[in-house]
């Protein structure tokens, strides 16, 4: 997953995009990752999905959402391929799955 996030990553990049956006991954304190990924100049920039939250049990959850042109997801200490995976299923469900 981390591979195909690089490969994405690395379609966006045109000289301009990768000057103003770009992707952040971090750790939350409860424990857990956060990740934000700049969709705008993206094919995906006026996707728009309501805050979803699943929870699993305590330490096994995620959720995302898409606003403003902007993916943003949290989850707990194992769930970062799961987030990364969910943003690809996003692409390939919005823009084709040759991405």
């Amino acid at each position: 997953m981390i591979e195909w996030l690089q490969n994405w990553y690395a379609r966006q990049c045109d000289g301009k995009w990768e000057h103003e956006y770009g992707i952040k991954i971090d750790t939350l304190d409860n424990p857990g990752w956060s990740i934000v990924i700049d969709l705008k100049n993206t094919e995906l920039e006026n996707l728009k999905i309501p805050y979803s939250l699943n929870e699993r049990a305590d330490e096994d959850w995620f959720g995302y959402s898409i606003e403003n042109g902007v993916f943003k997801a949290a989850g707990g200490t194992h769930s970062l391929s799961i987030i990364i995976e969910l943003f690809k299923g996003l692409v390939d469900s919005n823009v084709g799955n040759d991405i």
